[in-house]
């Protein structure tokens, strides 16, 4: 017997839309305020988390088909990468550098290289929080 669940996947959607944009705000937030990559990677793993305790695996697979044993490492390596590089240009691990450019939407914004470290830790958190969650819904079917 399916279960009628309009109510739940109709908030589900809705919620998760919010849900994700809080989340890229708290990714973007960090570099000033709290916040950043490992956060706004928890935050955005739980609204697909809401996705797939709305529908079903199979369904939220068919709509997001990703890997997320691959998400987690291209993640990894993003971020040490990113330290790594730091190396070649005589500087400590995982020294930051930043600038300002005149964007044409934005203005002056000022762009680092910590952003796409905390990229590569938010790929990792979203990978790894998600892998671990769908193992352990595997077991109990």
């Amino acid at each position: 017997m399916k279960v009628n669940d309009v109510i739940l996947q109709t908030v589900s959607k809705i919620a998760t839309f919010i849900i994700l944009t809080f989340g890229v705000y708290l990714f973007l937030a960090g570099h000033h305020e709290p916040g950043g990559g490992f956060i706004g990677g928890l935050v955005l793993a739980s609204a697909l988390v809401l996705l797939y305790l709305a529908f079903d695996i199979q369904t939220v697979e068919k709509g997001i088909p990703i890997n997320y044993r691959l998400m987690a490492g291209i993640g990894v390596l993003v971020s040490v990468c990113t330290g790594i590089s730091s190396l070649f240009y005589g500087t400590n691990f995982l020294n930051m550098e930043f600038d300002y450019f005149n964007l044409p939407i934005f203005g002056e914004t000022e762009l680092t290289t910590v952003t796409i470290f905390e990229i590569g830790v938010s790929l990792a958190v979203i990978g790894t929080a998600l892998t671990i969650i769908l193992s352990i819904s595997e077991d109990v079917d």
